[in-house]
């Protein structure tokens, strides 16, 4: 390790992956400024095909909550594929075991339906609340992802000079569904009130903690109003607890911050980075669905497959026991602490955000505070950001290579990982102050 690493299979890989696939990746997020092609990953740890291990910080952005090929969730799948793969027909006693958990721990769901990706579980929460209400216009938040289709994929990264726009990161978006859609900033009750007061929005969608923009943390008084606003207006409240949802606590952050949300989608960490993902909400909203022999469709083949399912039961029960939160939440309190510290003491401008398990470094005057919205959040520096990031990697720690991301724990970090990222921390820090005083 250190920053003599080797990455040549990585770049001989990776050009052999471009002449088949686009990029030679397959999904936008992957595509790095350094070639990378992994082989392995066990527990806080991941390897690639130049045998460099790194500790890893992404977790595949989350969705690994007890660490990579956990024994007990990659022996519960393997015992579930040995009896039974797709029928994709009736029910099984899993998908049955798994609704029956999410209605057990999270206050809003009394029932549940499950499917592939958190994009799907956002599209389907909108798309029932428009049955429900019988409006069309949505509310959404800067800085929030709420998955790739057209109601929602705008003013995620958005540059200064594009705040208070439409800012789309994608080409061939329908206009119609885009004029759909509103965005505000976090924290700001008068201009919610102003935009629900008007009865137009069949929803409001939110991330409870904002963690695709690192760590954005709504007041209590924001959640709150927001959800005496949806109730009010009539307006369904959807929480997007993809990242959230388990990683923060079996009921999600909703259960923590007492709020509960109309309809709650989830995914990522549900089946501990198997594919997965499910929306949940009242009897009354769910039964809305084909299934229930409403009139909103809801299909896919793959739905509810048995190594989702068998992931995600045995993820619950893991979870269940406990131990898991408390060593991630008392890791995650020491190294933003430790972080911090580290900052305060070469000089450097820094704050770390972050929540449980999630943090979030910022290159900003630690007397402005934490940022309250996105436009605050603007404040941090960038560049210093990414150099970090990039010399972290160097130095064997894994973290996602650009400014202003989560860095993630699992249940499989332990102190001796965290001391090391540290180290490797200060020792980039040092570097920088030395080069760009």
């Amino acid at each position: 390790m250190g920053q003599t690493q080797s990455h040549h299979k990585s770049i001989d890989l990776m050009s052999e992956a471009s002449k088949y696939t686009p990029g030679g990746v397959h999904s936008s997020l992957r595509k790095l400024s350094i070639d990378m092609v992994f082989k392995r990953a066990h527990g806080a740890y991941i390897w690639d095909v130049d045998d460099n291990r790194y500790v890893d910080y992404n977790a595949a952005f989350a969705a690994i909550l007890l660490g990579h090929t956990h024994e007990v969730i990659d022996r519960a799948v393997a015992d579930a594929v040995s009896q039974l793969d797709c029928t994709s027909l009736g029910t099984t006693e899993d998908e049955i075991a798994v609704s029956k958990k999410i209605a057990e721990h999270f206050p809003s769901a009394e029932m549940a339906l499950i499917c592939n990706s958190g994009s799907e579980a956002t599209y389907h929460a909108l798309r029932v609340s428009r049955a429900y209400t019988g409006r069309m216009k949505i509310l959404k938040f800067q800085g929030c992802y709420h998955g790739w289709h057209d109601y929602v994929l705008m003013n995620i990264h958005t540059p200064a000079d594009k705040l208070g726009m439409k800012d789309l990161p994608c080409a061939g978006m329908l206009p119609e569904a885009v004029e759909h859609t509103t965005v505000l900033e976090i924290n700001d009750l008068d201009a919610l009130s102003a935009a629900l007061r008007t009865r137009e929005y069949a929803a409001v969608i939110l991330e409870p903690v904002l963690h695709n923009v690192g760590c954005l943390l709504p007041t209590k008084e924001f959640h709150q109003g927001l959800r005496e606003l949806c109730t009010e207006s009539g307006t369904m409240l959807i929480f997007d607890e993809v990242i959230t949802g388990f990683r923060h606590g079996l009921g999600g952050y909703q259960a923590h911050i007492g709020i509960t949300p109309d309809l709650t989608t989830l995914g990522k960490a549900m089946a501990n980075g198997y594919p997965g993902a499910a929306i949940a909400g009242s009897r009354e909203l769910m039964m809305m669905f084909a299934t229930g022999g409403g009139p909103v469709y809801f299909a896919g083949t793959h739905n509810a497959h048995p190594i989702t399912t068998a992931a995600a039961k045995a993820t619950i029960a893991e979870l269940e026991k406990g131990e898991a939160y408390k060593h991630m939440f008392s890791m995650g309190e020491y190294f933003r602490t430790e972080l911090a510290a580290i900052g305060q003491r070469l000089g450097i401008p820094m704050m770390v955000a972050g929540y449980g398990s999630i943090l979030a470094p910022l290159f900003m005057d630690p007397e402005l505070g934490l940022p309250q919205n996105y436009r605050e959040l603007l404040c941090s520096e960038t560049d210093i950001d990414q150099n970090f990031r990039l010399g972290l990697i160097e130095r064997g720690v894994f973290v996602y290579p650009r400014a202003r991301r989560r860095i993630t724990l699992t249940a499989a970090h332990t102190q001796e990982d965290i001391d090391f990222t540290l180290q490797a921390a200060e020792d980039g820090l040092r570097e920088l102050v030395i080069h760009h005083p």
